[in-house]
């Protein structure tokens, strides 16, 4: 194996879930490079891809279906930051996803969609909707392989959450 498809493979094992654009910033590769490697790579048997919402996304051989997926969505902000908060709070409706994570409600709406049709999240049949993870253990697993300061995160987000709650409370 040559020195560059070497280092692809490598970063692939140590970033599950990267995407393509990604492996090229964090190596300094040309696109030809890195397509030209990726597909090797691929053709040997030595990675797997998995396409998620455009985006082709690279991994060991040693994870699932439901893992590369659930890996893809944690590698995207918005379905990271939805995970996580319910990772922390557990089962939660959207509008307060919303409101928490000042996102526009049909921007949660597609995230939860996707997510949720992924497998990574169950919505309720009963009123008022409520989302949570499909799997809250394995999910905690692959946090920690994406984010290996996950705790740090929620902390500080619990922080943030906390002071707000007092503000709010002291203006009232």
């Amino acid at each position: 194996m040559t020195t560059t498809r070497s280092r692809v493979c490598h970063h692939v094992q140590e970033t599950p879930g990267v995407h393509f654009n990604q492996i090229k910033r964090d190596l300094d590769l040309a696109t030809g490079q890195v397509q030209y490697h990726l597909k090797r790579l691929v053709d040997d048997g030595e990675l797997d891809v998995e396409r998620v919402g455009g985006r082709a996304h690279y991994f060991d051989l040693d994870f699932d279906p439901w893992e590369r997926r659930t890996l893809a969505y944690l590698r995207r902000e918005t379905a990271r930051e939805i995970i996580v908060r319910l990772h922390a709070q557990g089962p939660i409706q959207p509008a307060t996803l919303t409101e928490d994570l000042d996102l526009a409600r049909s921007t949660v709406a597609w995230h939860v969609s996707n997510l949720t049709e992924a497998d990574v999240l169950v919505k309720s049949e009963e009123w008022p909707t409520t989302v949570r993870l499909a799997h809250p253990e394995r999910t905690a697993e692959l946090l920690e392989a994406v984010s290996p300061s996950l705790p740090d995160r929620l902390v500080d987000r619990f922080m943030r959450t906390v002071d707000s709650l007092l503000d709010d409370a002291a203006d009232n």
